[in-house]
């Protein structure tokens, strides 16, 4: 194992006892985030501010500077706001309210004996897998015959 890869494996047991730790695996939790008008619970916002900001700041501090286990770090991400992301930002937030669960907080998950929790995560897993698939095809446009 080289040592991109422990770093990854380190960052991804780090993130998997953090979210376990804040309660961001348990459906229930982030669905009462989402319960503005009843039993609304903000911890998760908590927890996203504890997200966000250090990834702000990262994103400035990394500017002109190369990291230690790669070429380059990746570039920040497109500031336009485009059917793509409308649309993806909907089906996210969609799963997300209809789950509890996002894709990271998924993943954390499928340790639990719970077979909705797996059966959340395969058709997720499978969704990212045949998206790429279909973004080809409707950035193809209509068939024509």
């Amino acid at each position: 194992m080289n040592a991109r890869h422990l770093v990854g494996l380190v960052s991804g047991a780090l993130f998997g006892l953090g979210l376990m730790v804040s309660g961001m695996t348990d459906p229930a939790k982030v669905l009462g985030w989402l319960d503005v008008f009843g039993a609304w619970d903000p911890t998760l916002g908590f927890v996203l501010g504890g997200a966000v900001l250090p990834m702000a700041a990262a994103w400035r501090l990394s500017a002109g500077r190369r990291p230690l286990l790669a070429p380059r770090f990746p570039a920040p991400p497109p500031q336009v706001i485009d059917r793509p992301l409308i649309a993806g930002s909907v089906l996210f937030g969609t799963g997300w309210g209809m789950a509890g669960l996002c894709p990271g907080p998924a993943l954390a998950s499928i340790g639990y004996a719970d077979p909705r929790l797996w059966l959340f995560t395969g058709s997720m897993i499978a969704a990212m897998a045949l998206m790429p698939r279909l973004r080809r095809r409707l950035d193809a446009g209509p068939a024509t015959g």
